[in-house]
């Protein structure tokens, strides 16, 4: 069982295109709320005391919260949010239109701000991971709502191609998602 949580809404994020390149803060005190949230599901799952979070202080503050509370935390790059490239960091409204339409009409293929990350490079990142889990007990992560989005992709629509006609919305900041 892979039991997946958002990071905590970033300070500053609002209105911009935030991806693996843009570090922000979250406030410590929801980081601390989510760390109590996954400590909670830890004991009702009967889960080790691990957790895997993306090198990203969003991600990985709660990861420290639960460090403090003498848990394993390991840190994977593969948990990143999805490189948005040299749109990375600015408004969303300052990005071109006629790019933005471009990028969501072939998501596979179309790397974001000419030199980000395809998402048929984030779902193979995603396939990694859960490769990965099904061999350890890799259980609890704190990631990002784009990693998160491939993943609810991969377990409803495997086999299809990515594009933004099935491509799932991310969970909502510190929800988790549950994939068997």
């Amino acid at each position: 069982m892979l039991i997946a949580y958002r990071h905590p809404k970033p300070i500053g994020a609002q209105g911009l295109c935030v991806g693996a390149r843009t570090d922000l803060a979250v406030d410590p005190r929801k980081a601390k709320r989510l760390a109590h949230r996954i400590r909670a599901c830890q004991r009702r799952e009967a889960l080790a005391r691990e957790v895997w979070t993306s090198d990203l202080r969003r991600a990985a503050d709660v990861g420290r919260w639960l460090r403090r509370w003498g848990w394993r935390h390991l840190i994977d790059a593969r948990l990143r949010e999805l490189d948005f490239g040299a749109w990375d960091g600015r408004a969303w409204d300052a990005i071109a239109e006629p790019e933005i339409r471009a990028w969501s009409r072939a998501l596979a293929d179309v790397r974001p701000g000419g030199d980000g990350e395809t998402v048929g490079a984030l779902v193979d990142r995603v396939v990694a991971v859960c490769a990965a889990a099904e061999g350890r007990r890799m259980s609890l992560l704190v990631t990002h709502g784009g990693w998160l989005s491939a993943l609810k992709w991969r377990m409803l629509q495997a086999g299809e191609r990515v594009d933004a006609a099935n491509w799932p919305s991310a969970p909502a900041y510190a929800e988790a998602v549950r994939c068997s």
